[in-house]
């Protein structure tokens, strides 16, 4: 998830080539990874520890953590500045968009591991997912995204020995669409499939608008579309244009759930060209 989105954040710096990517060649290291993974690394570490969701302490990691140059929402960072300055997330993230809470990406950007760690338990998957994400996105729309992309880490590292159809993928995801312009999306996606990424990003979104309907249904199309090829899940991201940072760490979550490390999961050399992850992280 971190190298999907550590990759897709250099293509906001100026004079980086998608052609170039697209022939197989990377930009220069190090690649530095965003709020996308910062966050996931929070729900991560909470998931370690407990093996569940506590939204009071993953609010209180959340808040401790936020480091704003990192590429954080302008709404997200003054609920996290709220929940540190010591007012309860369900107030801070309610209050949010005149009281319609956020129903932006950042509920789906980090929950892939989380899904991962839930293989197989699809119902666990998404119950943890909706948890994660209300600590700053209420939305219904929001609290969607996070569960269909959680259940669809979850599906496709249980299916990473016996293999897994794109249809298969969209399958397992489709009892938690409640209705809604993500879940629409979604479902629209499964139509898509078999057309090109260019295709694909115009009926479906890229992410561009930083809400859950416009990214979380192309990045089911291309996880679905790709779960057997990190680097060209990833790559079709970037192709895509828009939100890349996030779409590719929600796309590149889902599938090395599936490939792992090396042969066509994440390949050696772009994990070791991303920036190294933070030590509470890992440690």
């Amino acid at each position: 998830m971190s190298v999907g989105d550590a990759l897709g954040a250099q293509f906001f710096v100026p004079g980086r080539s998608v052609a170039d990517l697209l022939a197989g060649r990377t930009p220069a290291a190090p690649w530095e990874w965003t709020d996308d993974t910062e966050m996931a690394c929070s729900v991560y570490s909470e998931i370690c520890h407990r093996g569940c969701v506590d939204r009071d302490a993953l609010a209180a990691a959340f808040a401790e953590r936020c480091e704003p140059y990192r590429g954080y929402g302008g709404g997200t960072v003054v609920v996290l500045h709220e929940i540190r300055d010591g007012r309860h997330w369900a107030e801070a993230a309610g209050d949010a968009f005149d009281g319609r809470g956020s129903w932006g990406n950042g509920g789906a950007m980090r929950v892939a591991p989380l899904g991962a760690y839930f293989a197989g338990d699809p119902d666990r998957a998404a119950a943890q997912a909706a948890l994660s994400a209300e600590v700053t996105h209420r939305h219904p729309e929001a609290i969607v995204g996070a569960m269909v992309v959680a259940v669809a880490a979850s599906h496709a590292a249980s299916t990473r020995e016996n293999g897994c159809t794109p249809t298969e993928l969209l399958d397992a995801v489709e009892p938690y669409l409640i209705d809604g312009r993500t879940a629409a999306g979604v479902r629209r996606a499964r139509n898509l499939l078999g057309r090109s990424v260019v295709e694909a990003a115009y009926e479906l979104g890229n992410g561009a608008e930083v809400s859950a309907q416009d990214t979380v249904p192309f990045t089911l199309w291309a996880a679905a579309t790709f779960l057997d090829d990190y680097p060209a899940a990833v790559t079709a991201c970037v192709e895509a244009g828009g939100d890349a940072d996030t779409t590719a760490a929600i796309v590149g979550g889902i599938v090395a759930a599936h490939t792992g490390i090396g042969g066509r999961g994440v390949p050696e050399a772009w994990l070791q060209a991303r920036e190294p992850l933070p030590v509470w992280a890992t440690g």
